[in-house]
């Protein structure tokens, strides 16, 4: 009836507990895709914070492990990927990559898995609003790059500065990629560049991502009488800006340009770039680092020898953020509790700073945080500052050009500039 328990059996569970406690592990899970840059700065960014935290000794005792899950910049495939993850490798984070289209195809996975999960890429201003509107659902959720309507908004600015302000331009015609985020800037740009920058838009043209011959679109873009382009233009942008050097289209050029925000932009255009610029979320090309993101870029290019030679930004997102969601697990108890992981992660806040000046802060609106230029909420968003002396925050954007010798540099706003913005040599100065 009693039976005694032999003093090796007590051993032996002994034993189980501690190999049980060794091999215990946080799983991270990477959604994005593993051919593009984008994908693989995300990927990469958050392969490095994750070594570096598991050589501190990792978080909460445990080590941190990391698995992938392609999306190919595919909405359906997405979807699977998410449910990979969540299912197959039952992850207690998710790190995305992902571009717009495909984050929200799989964010109605995420509200069902409730994964705490960071999107470095993804900037489509519809999803915090989403995070506005449904703050359960959308709890487990956080955009560490400012979102479209933040980085529109200080374009803005560049238009009424530099486009009407410096070069006296007061219309313009749009091209528009056929996607969520093409429908998302156009929409933003509209309505915002004629009352506030007194810039006239004469037309817009929308295209499908799989174009290959632009000479009949920057013939109709010609046609609509415009002073300049303003391009929209995330997937196989670079297809357009060759195009648009190699026709020496006679209007300048300007908007959302994806493929020159790195540093492969010149190869890929076969020299045929120049006089693009670009709004970019930063750290982008062309933009001085602080010595925090400067150590992060030697680490980087150190360890990988492969396209991208430097991380596009949301590389750095993925590194910061990573760390940050792993101490706001630190402060929660883990990730179980999503609710608490949540409100802890809303506290991170990172502070860089450049010459004894503010230079990036990475950190996260709250619920009830007014932006002040906008006067609308940004919950979940990562902070940003869209008028000078950018004493709370880095700009959500900054303007960098690629000049016709293959250089790069940031041309707005003044406070980050180091380069002058500059016409192509063959379109006519107005």
């Amino acid at each position: 009836m009693f039976r005694r328990i032999p003093v090796f059996s007590a051993a032996l569970v002994g034993a189980a507990a501690i190999a049980a406690s060794a091999s215990a592990e946080i799983k991270v899970g990477f959604i994005g895709s593993l051919s593009s840059d984008t994908g693989l700065s995300t990927l990469r960014g958050a392969e490095i914070a994750i070594d570096e935290l598991n050589a501190a000794g990792g978080v909460m005792g445990q080590q941190i492990a990391l698995v992938t899950a392609d999306t190919g910049e595919d909405v359906t495939e997405g979807i699977k990927a998410y449910e990979y993850l969540a299912e197959t490798e039952e992850v207690d984070f998710i790190i995305s990559g992902s571009i717009d289209d495909v984050s929200l195809g799989w964010l109605p996975r995420m509200q069902e898995y409730r994964i705490p999960t960071l999107d470095t890429w993804t900037s489509y201003i519809g999803i915090i609003d989403m995070v506005v509107e449904e703050p359960e659902l959308m709890e487990p959720y956080f955009m560490n790059i400012a979102s479209d309507e933040a980085l529109a908004t200080l374009y803005i600015s560049f238009g009424a500065d530099v486009l009407k302000g410096q070069m006296g331009w007061d219309s313009v015609v749009i091209l528009a990629e056929d996607t969520a985020f093409g429908g998302a800037i156009t929409g933003l740009v509209t309505d915002a560049l004629a009352p506030v920058a007194g810039i006239e838009v004469k037309d817009i043209i929308v295209y499908d991502i799989g174009t290959v011959d632009f000479a009949p679109i920057f013939s109709k873009a010609q046609a609509s009488g415009a002073d300049f382009i303003y391009q929209v233009s995330s997937v196989n942008s670079q297809v357009m800006s060759s195009q648009y050097v190699k026709l020496q289209v006679p209007m300048p050029m300007t908007g959302v340009n994806v493929s020159a925000l790195g540093l492969e932009y010149w190869e890929d255009t076969g020299g045929a770039g120049g006089g693009i610029s670009t709004l970019s979320p930063i750290p982008s090309v062309g933009f001085e680092l602080d010595p925090v993101s400067q150590q992060f870029v030697d680490t980087y290019q150190a360890r990988y020898d492969s396209r991208p030679v430097m991380p596009h930004f949301n590389g750095f997102n993925a590194y910061h953020g990573l760390k940050q969601a792993m101490a706001a697990a630190e402060e929660a108890g883990g990730f179980d509790d999503v609710s608490a992981w949540a409100a802890a992660m809303e506290k991170q806040d990172l502070k860089l700073e450049k010459d004894g000046k503010l230079w990036l802060r990475y950190g996260f609106w709250q619920r009830d945080q007014v932006e002040p230029v906008t006067q609308r909420t940004y919950p979940h968003n990562a902070l940003f500052d869209l008028e000078a002396p950018y004493d709370f925050a880095q700009p959500s954007m900054v303007v960098v050009q690629w000049q016709e010798d293959g250089s790069v540099g940031v041309v707005y706003p003044p406070e980050y500039a180091n380069m002058d913005f500059a016409v192509p040599s063959w379109v006519p100065v107005k």
